[in-house]
């Protein structure tokens, strides 16, 4: 059964976590200077902000939605194959309801509740939880190699325009720039090392706790072990194809959601395919930073890259950001919420274990 809460992290890794966010909020900060400042520049025009809003065409909406959903689906499919070594047939209703659950409580929670649907899934199939969580860290891999590909697209595409962006977002496009090529080395060399030296990785490890006792590194064994088993669950190729294939079909159903969006805004906003995959690759890159209930990056992103590179005016630009947001991450918390209804006996059995854990000093 998965353990929760995870395992604790040392205080080394816990200052490489504050300085990646402080890179994030550095840059988030940017970006909300730059659309203040395009804001005060241009004044800002409520009435017209609410009659495009009350003008949207419910039936774009609607699909958006739907494409939306559908992501869930895929994601709940690709988490299947990382499961598949453990779990041969895992329980398919049960890992997508464990997806949206989970999803839904990053937006209202924030990314510390990342954690949850492992411990779901985890729970559930009676699997390691650190397994889940190594199925966990191979999902984000694949998906922020594709979401640096689309960035690195909208990179190129802005920078060979020509056009006038300014000194603030200027700026964001070079430290992007910065960040897509140590960002995709880093996930590569990442994914290649658990796959093809997870075995070495893990004697490796071991023999550097050599000096643990008996009792703890029996524990720390069984961790580490469980870890890797959920890594291994992509050796071969056959599980490599159908995750990138999964991964393709969860970011061309995320890129039809925003068509979708754009398209109930009518004649306000007019973008070519080529730019929405621009708009798309910016805000998959702002999304980072994620703000517990009201989002963040991604709504500011979505108006800056509009109203400074395809110069929408920004009362439109902000209702399309607004909706963006909305539909990408707000739409399925109702859901989740309900789902979570049915897991509540589970997570307090959870919560307990681990309190008794931590009394009898047991925690790994």
């Amino acid at each position: 059964m998965g353990n929760w809460p995870p395992p604790r992290r040392g205080s080394e890794q816990a200052g490489h976590r504050k300085k990646i966010a402080a890179v994030g909020l550095l840059l988030a900060a940017v970006v909300v200077w730059a659309v203040i400042i395009a804001t005060h520049k241009r004044g800002f025009n409520w009435p017209v902000f609410v009659a495009t809003v009350t003008a949207l065409d419910w039936t774009w909406l609607a699909g958006s939605v739907l494409f939306a959903y559908s992501t869930y689906v895929v994601r709940a499919l690709r988490w299947a194959i990382l499961l598949k070594p453990l779990r041969p047939h895992p329980h398919f209703l049960g890992l997508l309801s464990a997806t949206i659950i989970g999803y839904s409580a990053v937006t209202a929670l924030g990314r510390p509740a990342e954690m949850l649907r492992p411990y779901l899934i985890a729970n559930r199939e009676g699997v390691p939880f650190s397994s889940q969580v190594a199925a966990w860290i191979v999902e984000r891999i694949y998906d922020v190699l594709i979401a640096l590909a689309v960035f690195g697209f909208a990179l190129s595409q802005v920078s060979g325009s020509g056009a006038n962006l300014g000194f603030a977002l200027s700026w964001a496009l070079r430290v992007g720039g910065v960040v897509i090529g140590a960002g995709a080395g880093v996930c590569l060399a990442v994914l290649f090392a658990m796959k093809y030296r997870s075995e070495h990785i893990q004697r490796w490890i071991l023999r550097a706790l050599g000096f643990l006792s008996k009792h703890h590194f029996e524990k720390v064994e069984r961790l580490i072990v469980g870890f890797l088993e959920g890594i291994r669950s992509t050796k071969s190729q056959s599980a490599t194809a159908l995750m990138i294939g999964y991964t393709l079909m969860e970011w061309l159903l995320i890129a039809a959601c925003y068509a979708c969006v754009l398209k109930a805004f009518g004649n306000a906003v007019d973008l070519a395919p080529m730019d929405i995959l621009v708009l798309m690759g910016f805000v998959s890159f702002g999304s980072l930073v994620q703000l517990p209930a009201v989002g963040g990056g991604a709504q500011v992103t979505a108006v800056l890259v509009l109203t400074q590179i395809f110069g929408v005016p920004i009362e439109i630009a902000a209702g399309v950001g607004l909706m963006i947001w909305f539909i990408s991450f707000a739409a399925i918390v109702p859901v989740g919420a309900l789902l979570a209804l049915g897991h509540i006996p589970e997570l307090h059995r959870g919560l307990a274990r681990a309190r008794l854990r931590e009394a009898n000093r047991g925690i790994v």
